[in-house]
């Protein structure tokens, strides 16, 4: 897969992170977009200058993303496999939302693939093929979970976006799926945990293993089980998959 490029969102620092170490291990050279900037360097200078670019970015906001990826199918000539990884994943009790909130979690959840799915198909016709978009859904986008009605409802959207996507974009040879990970060992989830526990009075062991308890393989996910899935639907040997999601979960749900 040597001189593919792709776009990471959220590449900083977790689960994306993971993705980024792992498409430029699968030859690729890679974008590391997050609003962290700090982060996304420290990635970049351990992969090395020629391998990878870090460029700041508000995921929510349409002209910063669409100057992102552009920045980087213009630094390597080329751009072949967009990760709409990015998110957001606060806990919210019901009677707790807000509308800043939900226009919040929204914007960078929902209205982020969006934006960078259209700036992705710019890009593949400004090289003339295909290519490949893949976005980040969750385990609570396939069921819902407690506590977290912002959240499962972003990915719940997401799933939708990749299917009507894959349909509208199949016959430019650009293939849409998605990946639904579970409980994995990253900060976002560890705070999710914290809030939960916190909600119930109890601790974050507590709140962890109310999302962890019904995992097949009794085990938390690492970031890298989702990124070895990531990688798979970036090369070549997914090519007749579209429109789906990868549920990537240990086991949490069956389909």
């Amino acid at each position: 897969m040597t001189d593919k490029v792709a776009v990471v969102t959220g590449g900083g620092q977790g689960i994306g992170e993971a993705i980024v170490r792992r498409l430029s291990a699968d030859g690729f050279k890679v974008g590391v977009l997050d609003l962290n900037i700090e982060n996304a360097q420290k990635i970049v200078d351990d992969l090395g200058q020629e391998n990878a670019l870090a460029v700041k970015v508000d995921v929510s906001n349409k002209e910063e993303i669409t100057n992102a990826i552009s920045e980087v199918s213009n630094k390597f000539g080329d751009f072949n496999v967009l990760v709409n990884n990015a998110g957001l994943g606060p806990t919210t009790p019901i009677e707790t939302i807000t509308p800043e909130m939900f226009n919040k979690v929204y914007h960078v959840n929902v209205a982020s693939v969006i934006w960078g799915i259209q700036a992705a198909i710019q890009e593949f016709k400004k090289f003339g093929h295909g290519g490949k978009i893949i976005n980040a859904t969750s385990q609570a986008g396939v069921v819902g979970n407690p506590n977290l009605l912002l959240y499962s409802g972003t990915k719940f959207a997401v799933r939708g976006i990749t299917q009507v996507a894959a349909r509208d974009l199949g016959e430019s040879g650009i293939t849409v799926n998605a990946y639904a990970p579970g409980i994995v060992k990253t900060p976002m989830m560890m705070d999710i945990a914290h809030e939960v526990g916190k909600n119930a009075g109890k601790d974050d062991e507590w709140g962890m293993q109310t999302f962890a308890k019904d995992i097949t393989l009794k085990k938390l996910s690492e970031p890298e089980d989702v990124s070895n899935v990531v990688s798979f639907l970036a090369g070549p040997d997914s090519n007749y998959i579209t429109g789906q999601t990868i549920i990537v979960d240990g086991g949490m749900q069956f389909h």
